[in-house]
């Protein structure tokens, strides 16, 4: 069968998708949006934005991408410091933005049924602003493009939990490449794609590990791709069997869904086509890692990497259970240094701060932010905050983000590993673990449940699971419940929200 792209609505032929692409590139370029101009993009999962995104790679076109939650002043900020004057946005979402789109150009997408079903989208609101031109008909206004600008990567903001969002150009300072060199090396080398295989993601396209590998496997050669509007445990499995998916991408929160679902649900759809699924994102806790490997086989491969530097590590199923915990050994030519707070090279077991360097990607810069940039960098590598150490071997193993790291005592307390014993529980759905302030101790520990379908919350049975397997420092001083906790459609769960209760009055930034 020839390959195909498709979301929930509709399948098209690859070369279908990209005669329309050329011609969404000539439309790019009529409305001025060409090489080097960035374009907003503020779309959920659909069959149009990976038709923009493949547009935009043939115009030469730099797209923002925002994340489809962001109120009105996020996305006024984010498109006064990338400069975006043009965005595309799914119609719905236009009113509730207002004047951030005001002196914008705005070119609208109406949302198909499948994401209307997905979001509760009526029919009113995904046909409103008839005074927006629908990218439809701009593109068929096109003849299609003949010639290829380079591709550039997408612009992306980091999550900004420690301040504003900084924008990361990969245009600026270091090596240029032609993007889509970089995504043929990622579909071949890392995700081990192959013609005839067929990609599946329910992450949110608008994540820069999502996007990235969505988009290696549009320019992998005879390789089908679908995607659905949203993450939901039995649909995902089903289509996986339905469309006999060989490679898929979940993040550790999905695949916690996904082993919480019944006996009876999980040996309903036929999974042995899966070759290949990888995570990235947030590190992978070990009994969740293993009890996939127990249910799937050792199709699984872990990745970590940073919106600034790209894909570092991999690491199969098979050195994950012969070392619980790694993230892999650097992919790709890249090299990592663990460094102390004075810069200094860490011996093999050493935690310290992650330091990294990947050519292959190319250089970046913060968009408005060369201070920012420059603080990053020690001996040619750049820091995303992150703390871990090198074993022997080589291998990376993440201990936790520098910025959640708990201060408690004197004593430094990585919230991952909590967070990992605490989604052991089959009560539990979600936790996120963060430090508040103490007067006497500095920090003190909060744990913030949600709990699953059906658990009545018991603090004494939360900590009654804690003892014997965490030192008694660790434990936390306040467990919270909630019946859901801020995330976004990744499962990425918002803990700046969550600290922000607790650290309010102190007028320290958190």
């Amino acid at each position: 069968m020839a390959p195909f792209v498709a979301d929930f609505d509709t399948r098209v032929a690859r070369d279908a998708l990209e005669m329309r692409a050329a011609q969404g590139a000539a439309a790019l370029i009529a409305l001025g949006a060409g090489t080097d101009v960035p374009v907003a993009v503020i779309m959920r999962n659909d069959l149009a934005q990976l038709e923009i995104m493949r547009a935009a790679a043939r115009a030469g076109t730099v797209i923002v991408a925002l994340n489809w939650h962001a109120a009105a002043e996020e996305v006024a900020a984010i498109c006064d410091d990338s400069g975006a004057r043009f965005v595309i946005i799914h119609r719905d979402l236009i009113e509730a933005l207002g004047p951030a789109l005001d002196g914008r150009t705005v070119i609208a997408v109406a949302p198909g049924a499948a994401l209307r079903a997905a979001y509760g989208i009526d029919v009113h609101a995904a046909n409103a602003r008839p005074d927006c031109p629908e990218w439809r008909d701009l593109v068929a206004a096109q003849a299609p493009l003949q010639r290829r600008e380079m591709m550039r990567p997408l612009m992306r903001y980091t999550s900004g939990s420690t301040g504003a969002p900084k924008g990361v150009r990969r245009t600026g300072s270091g090596p240029r490449r032609n993007f889509e060199d970089v995504l043929k090396r990622v579909a071949t080398e890392m995700m081990q794609l192959t013609p005839g295989a067929r990609f599946f993601t329910a992450a949110p396209i608008y994540h820069s590990a999502p996007s990235t590998l969505t988009s290696a496997a549009l320019v992998a050669q005879g390789v089908s791709t679908l995607i659905a509007p949203r993450f939901e445990p039995e649909p995902f499995l089903a289509t996986i069997a339905q469309q006999r998916i060989t490679h898929v991408y979940l993040v550790p929160t999905m695949m916690s869904r996904l082993l919480k679902l019944p006996e009876a649900v999980k040996s309903r759809y036929d999974l042995s086509s899966v070759e290949f699924c990888v995570s990235t994102g947030s590190p992978w806790p070990h009994d969740l890692k293993a009890a996939m490997i127990d249910w799937w086989g050792p199709v699984f491969w872990e990745s970590y990497g940073a919106t600034e530097i790209g894909f570092m590590t991999m690491v199969s199923s098979a050195e994950a259970l012969a070392r619980p915990g790694t993230a892999g050994r650097m992919q790709m030519g890249g090299t990592v240094l663990i460094l102390d707070g004075d810069g200094n090279t860490l011996p093999a077991g050493a935690v310290g701060e992650i330091y990294a360097r990947m050519e292959a990607f190319g250089g970046f810069d913060y968009s408005n932010d060369p201070d920012s940039r420059r603080m990053a960098e020690k001996h040619g590598h750049v820091s995303v905050g992150d703390l871990g150490w090198l074993d022997a071997d080589g291998y990376l193993f993440i201990t936790d983000r520098k910025k959640d790291m708990i201060i408690s005592g004197g004593a430094n307390i990585f919230p991952a590993e909590i967070e990992a014993v605490l989604m052991r529980a089959p009560f539990i759905r979600d936790v996120a673990v963060f430090g508040a302030p103490d007067p006497e101790f500095g920090e003190k520990i909060v744990a913030a449940i949600e709990p699953a379908d059906g658990w009545i919350p018991d603090e004494a049975e939360v900590r009654a699971l804690l003892d014997g397997k965490l030192a008694r420092f660790k434990h936390p001083c306040i467990i919270d419940f909630h019946d859901a906790l801020p995330r976004e459609d990744s499962g990425k769960i918002f803990k700046p929200r969550l600290r922000a209760a607790y650290w309010k009055e102190t007028g320290r930034k958190i």
